[in-house]
């Protein structure tokens, strides 16, 4: 069964990023983004369910956005307005809806890093 998955690891601190939000936005035929939701980090930095699973993840372009500068300006790790990275968009693609996505952020207030992990 297909799944995405997601975590975040806040690598200033060396600990997974609790409570951040996540948007996870769909690419439609006409070009237009269409929200399909909007989940928070738990305390290890993971969704508490995959973001999508069975037959919700299906071939297409996702664009996963991580609101990243709330959360170091909250630990007092980002200053000054605007802040350098505060919104970090990942946009993939999935091309068979049968495999295990998982699209992890490393991230600083001034860097990140993404892969294909599993």
């Amino acid at each position: 069964m297909g799944r995405l998955s997601t975590h975040i690891l806040d690598t200033v601190r060396g600990k997974p990023a609790a409570d951040v939000a996540i948007d996870l936005d769909a690419l439609q035929p006409d070009g237009s983004w269409r929200r399909i939701k909007q989940v928070r980090t738990n305390a290890d930095g993971r969704t508490d369910q995959p973001l999508l699973a069975g037959d919700e993840l299906t071939a297409g372009t996702y664009m996963l956005t991580f609101h990243m500068g709330a959360h170091f300006k909250a630990l007092g790790l980002a200053s000054g307005e605007p802040l350098f990275l505060d919104l970090i968009p990942l946009r993939f693609s999935v091309t068979d809806g049968s495999a295990h996505y998982h699209v992890p952020l490393l991230a600083t207030p001034w860097s990140y890093q993404t892969y294909r992990g599993s």
